[in-house]
């Protein structure tokens, strides 16, 4: 009874399978695929990465054309603005309100009145009803023109859109860009608007150009990894010293705050990496952040700590990419820039051929006129009896006439003739035509000169621009190569490590009791330590809390590579001593490492740090046919080699004891440099 339902179950499943591979491939897989292709396609052109002809995204574009479309002359309420943009942008009221106050923020195309919030603190901007904004002068100049427009419908096919603004001006390195797609993203830096036009002056030159960032918050960049638009920039807030126990921030990095500033200093002070009393915010239209110090502590101390601790110091990774004839790609602030003013150059010849074109039909018309009414052509037209011999009579009248016309009379210039007002011939003045005609030549013929050197033409354009409203412009951030901070350099020595040698603990959780002075020392949290034990193995650790090492350690300290050893060892395989000299060796962490080969009689006779001035004495065992059973010997003699040099031998005779001739340890050499019983001397074993 139980197989006979299994069996079916099987056949159930065997059918269902054989009916799943026999079904063609699922519609589902190609709509999603369909569809997340059509979506990627609309975020990356339409959305997030701007285009390379005008610098700008939709809605950037959108709002611009929206200013332009309702400009008066006056403040328009941002509200309006963005409801008016709405029209055309199909994504909802933030994103636009949001892409309005950065343009106006940035201080070029949108004059502001109101609270548009602070770059600086990070204030947000005020709600859209309360603020008002208009488009600059320098916008209304440089970003529009019908005659060079393509236009194309908006989303619901009610209005008209442009496809890309003729502008004049490099915006998209001038305003720079952020922004985020499906697989790419792009980050844009803003650059100097008086660079800017340099450096296209400089191209229509045929010279070499190189441009670098200018951040509206100032701060100091060091562009020497800066990849004409990509790489990588370190950026700087700049910090002056107001006296001793204060500082002053008064710029700040790229895409910093005031407030972020604030709690990056405030989260260090608490990890104990500074030691500040307090950190106020005085910030309006230029920033200004006091730091005051703690007892103790000083300022031109603490600029390194504040680099190396704190958002003072950022790095920025930009990563330019656009979209050129519908397609994103990867350039150069170099090629953007020359494909800018050539497309600049090609709209300022677009742009004196239409307005050749239109004044030479306006010359044309004004000459059609004086023909007209100077010959009395329109006195031979009152007797005939219909419209038709009317103009077939005109035209007649004026072929005497057409090598001094423009071009070939059209039946619409005839009809222009024929609508001229008795009241208009009779008062003609010739003098006043003439004038006109000549003024109107005059413009052609300016036109037609800068037509035949239209490089020329474009170069006197941007100076034109340039001493118009460069001056407004000042390059903002100061360009300076620096050194990366060194982070345990810079890092107060706030820890204090204790070594118990009779129960050979080692960290800063060591309690201090019954342990001598020269076993304690001070440390930063990013310090690394070096062990050296008496059997010449030795070891690199972190800082610990608690650390059992043994009692066999008989060098504790710092690790600083400026350190020179000194070593005098015995190898216990031939029973005789030797020295040598070595810097701080290389290590990896927690992993032992030899000064000497191992063995059970191998020791350390005496262990010094120290560059010049080291001196020992070496007490021999006493031998009945020797002339001396001791020696002094000047480490400064033997050459700094290796930490894998086997070292000089110091006698064919066995050593004894080592005795340190030097005295006390320096200032400057690690505190435990000094375990008694190790450095004063040593009985052989």
């Amino acid at each position: 009874m139980t197989s006979e339902p299994k069996k079916k179950a099987e056949d159930i499943t065997v059918s269902a399978s054989d009916e799943q591979q026999e079904q063609p491939p699922g519609k589902l897989h190609k709509l999603f695929d369909r569809n997340f292709l059509d979506y990627t396609s609309y975020v990356i052109r339409e959305r997030a990465i701007p285009d390379i002809d005008d610098g700008l995204k939709p809605v950037q574009r959108r709002i611009l054309q929206t200013l332009y479309n309702m400009d008066d002359g006056r403040f328009h309420k941002v509200a309006n603005v963005v409801g008016e943009t709405m029209k055309l942008h199909p994504h909802g009221d933030q994103s636009i309100f949001a892409a309005l106050v950065n343009l106006a923020n940035k201080n070029y195309l949108i004059d502001r009145q109101g609270n548009f919030g602070n770059i600086y603190t990070g204030d947000q901007a005020s709600a859209a009803r309360y603020i008002e904004c208009r488009l600059t002068p320098m916008a209304r100049e440089t970003l529009f023109n019908k005659d060079i427009t393509a236009f194309i419908h908006s989303y619901d096919g009610r209005m008209q859109e442009p496809v890309s603004l003729p502008s004049k001006l490099p915006l998209l390195l001038l305003l720079g860009a952020e922004g985020i797609a499906v697989g790419m993203a792009t980050k844009i830096m803003p650059h100097n608007f008086r660079e800017l036009l340099q450096c296209q002056i400089k191209y229509l030159e045929k010279k070499d150009f190189t441009l670098y960032p200018d951040f509206p918050k100032g701060g100091i960049v060091d562009a020497s990894a800066y990849d004409h638009g990509n790489g990588r920039l370190r950026c700087r807030a700049k910090i002056d010293i107001t006296d001793e126990k204060t500082i002053t921030i008064t710029e700040l990095p790229y895409t910093l705050t005031t407030q972020a500033l604030m709690d990056s200093v405030e989260k260090a002070a608490k990890a104990g990496k500074l030691k500040i009393s307090s950190i106020n915010d005085y910030t309006a239209e230029k920033v200004e952040v006091e730091i005051k110090l703690s007892r103790g502590i000083y300022a031109e101390e603490t600029i390194d700590a504040l680099y190396a601790f704190t958002d003072c110091e950022l790095s920025v990774s930009p990563n330019l990419v656009v979209i050129r004839e519908n397609m994103p790609c990867i350039v150069s602030v170099e090629e953007v820039l020359r494909h800018n003013t050539d497309k600049l150059k090609q709209d300022l010849e677009t742009e004196l051929r239409i307005e050749k074109d239109r004044l030479l039909e306006k010359l044309h018309a004004r000459k059609l006129e004086q023909i007209f009414i100077e010959e009395r052509l329109y006195k031979q037209i009152e007797e005939q009896t219909s419209y038709k011999a009317v103009t077939a009579t005109v035209r007649e009248a004026l072929i005497p006439f057409t090598d001094e016309l423009i071009r070939k009379a059209t039946k619409a210039d005839i009809e222009r003739l024929l609508e001229i007002r008795i009241k208009k011939i009779s008062r003609y003045d010739l003098n006043k035509q003439q004038k006109e005609i000549r003024a109107l030549e005059r413009g052609i013929a300016v036109i037609e000169k800068h037509l035949k050197d239209i490089v020329l033409f474009t170069k006197k354009y941007l100076e034109g621009i340039l001493n118009k409203y460069g001056e407004a412009f000042p390059r903002q951030s100061e360009l300076k190569s620096f050194d990366e901070v060194n982070a345990r350099a810079a890092a107060l020595s706030n820890i204090q490590v204790a070594y118990h040698q009779e129960s050979g603990f080692l960290g800063h959780k060591v309690k201090a009791e019954n342990i001598k002075k020269d076993s304690e020392f001070a440390c930063s949290e990013l310090d690394r330590i070096l062990l050296i034990f008496k059997n010449g193995m030795y070891k690199v650790i972190n800082v610990p809390d608690k650390l059992f090492v043994g009692s066999d350690v008989i060098w504790i300290g710092v690790v600083d590579n400026g350190l020179v050893f000194n070593l005098i060892y015995r190898a216990g395989a031939v029973n005789l001593s030797y020295v040598k000299r070595f810097k701080m060796p290389k290590f990896i962490l927690n992993r032992e490492y030899r000064l000497f080969e191992e063995h059970k009689r191998s020791t350390i006779q005496l262990l010094r740090t120290g560059e010049k001035d080291i001196r020992a004495r070496i007490s021999l065992v006493p031998s009945s046919r020797a002339r001396y059973n001791s020696l002094e010997i000047e480490m400064d003699d033997y050459l700094i080699k290796g930490v894998a040099a086997k070292g000089k031998r110091v006698s064919s005779r066995v050593v004894r004891r080592v005795t340190d001739l030097t005295g006390k340890p320096k200032k400057n050499e690690p505190v435990l440099a000094t375990l008694p019983g190790v450095e004063r001397g040593t009985e052989s074993l």
